[in-house]
Order: C-alpha cells, then sequence, then structure tokens
C-alpha cells in the first residue's frame, strides 16, 4: 500500500489501530511517518536496491519501517523476533543489510548480533531512550530530524523473503524490482488483485 495516495483520498481516517493499546495512526500522520523514515534512509547513504532489516515486535513503529522502504526503492527484511543473537547476525548479513531497526524489547539480543554484523553502520531502537549503545540511535529522535515529504527519487521497493532453506541456513529471496513508482504495485500484486 502507497501511503501519499490514502493520505490524500482519506488524510484522517486510520491507517491503522493498535489492537492492544487502541491507538490509531491517521493515513496522514503514517505517511508523515513513513516519509521521515525514507528520508532518514537516504541520509544514511542508501540508494536503491540496497538493504535493510527489522527485527522487532508488533508495534507502532513496525509498519512504516516497512513502508518507508516500499517507497524508496530499497529491499526491508523483515526478521522473526524470537531468533537468537547468531541467527538475527546471519539474516542480517546474508541480506548485506546496511541499517537495522529494532526495539527497546529486542535490543540486548540486536546490540549481540550486531558485533558479527561490520556492514551495519545504524541501530535505530523503537521506544530507545537516551541510555543507547554505540551506533545506536532513539527511533523517534532520529526520524525527527528529516522531513516529512517524499525523497526526492522516490521508487518503488520491497520486502526480502527468507526460506527455511534445505541446508538449515535461511535463504534469502530477491525478486526483481523494476524501477517504477511507489504508486505502482509490482506486477504480482497486479496479476493477483486480477485474479
Amino acid at each position: 500500500m502507497y501511503p501519499g495516495k490514502y493520505a490524500t483520498m482519506h488524510p484522517d481516517r486510520a491507517a491503522f489501530i493498535m489492537a492492544g493499546s487502541g491507538e490509531a495512526v491517521s493515513h496522514r500522520e503514517f505517511d508523515a511517518r513513513s516519509n521521515r523514515l525514507a528520508q532518514l534512509l537516504r541520509a544514511q547513504g542508501l540508494k536503491r536496491l540496497d538493504h535493510y532489516s527489522i527485527f522487532m515486535e508488533n508495534n507502532n513503529r513496525y509498519l512504516e519501517s516497512c513502508s518507508a522502504g516500499y517507497r524508496s526503492g530499497l529491499y526491508n527484511t523483515c526478521i522473526n523476533s524470537f531468533l537468537t543473537p547468531e541467527e538475527l547476525a546471519y539474516i542480517v548479513n546474508n541480506s548485506e543489510s546496511r541499517l537495522l531497526i529494532t526495539s527497546r524489547e529486542k535490543l540486548a539480543v540486536a546490540v549481540e548480533a550486531l558485533k558479527s554484523c561490520p556492514k551495519v553502520a545504524l541501530c535505530l531502537v523503537v521506544d530507545g531512550g537516551a541510555d543507547l549503545p554505540p551506533g545506536c540511535r532513539d527511533y523517534a529522535a532520529a526520524v525527527a530530524e528529516h522531513p516529512a515529504v517524499p525523497v526526492a527519487d522516490e521508487s518503488l521497493g520491497t520486502a526480502m523473503l527468507y526460506s527455511s532453506g534445505t541446508t538449515g541456513r535461511p535463504k534469502g529471496i530477491v525478486r526483481p524490482l523494476p524501477e517504477q513508482p511507489p504508486s505502482q504495485p509490482l506486477p504480482l500484486f497486479t496479476f493477483l488483485h486480477q485474479l
């Protein structure tokens, strides 16, 4: 889903509602949040076809963490939040991620994994606060430094999925990513919608 479309059509409608807390985030706010993160990703040097990973439980920043990549031509890898540090490090390295988004709840596992992930330049921590280890920043503070407008070179991104693998290690699946605006879905999704 391209958030810019719904932010224009239905700015005040809820884009999502958190089941546990009842917190509602409007399409306008969701669009602004994902734009700020996309701007941060660009500022960190991530360009079209680069990778970043998301390792956290379901929370109010999860969807925008995915959406920012979908609108900036990036591959995002959503990683099971129950993995060990070794398993997490394997997927972060295998996916060639350059940034990791995690949460305060998962920070201990992420910090241990990042010791083995030399390509990760920054770890953003949802609800991180001020007492974070080196290389980590509070998510909200970091994205607040960036404008809530689309990146200049907005393009379609997608998720990098992992299969269970036949050798005991997960295998990354990189789908081809056509160069097109994020408002146009991947051909696979157009086909499925027509079905």
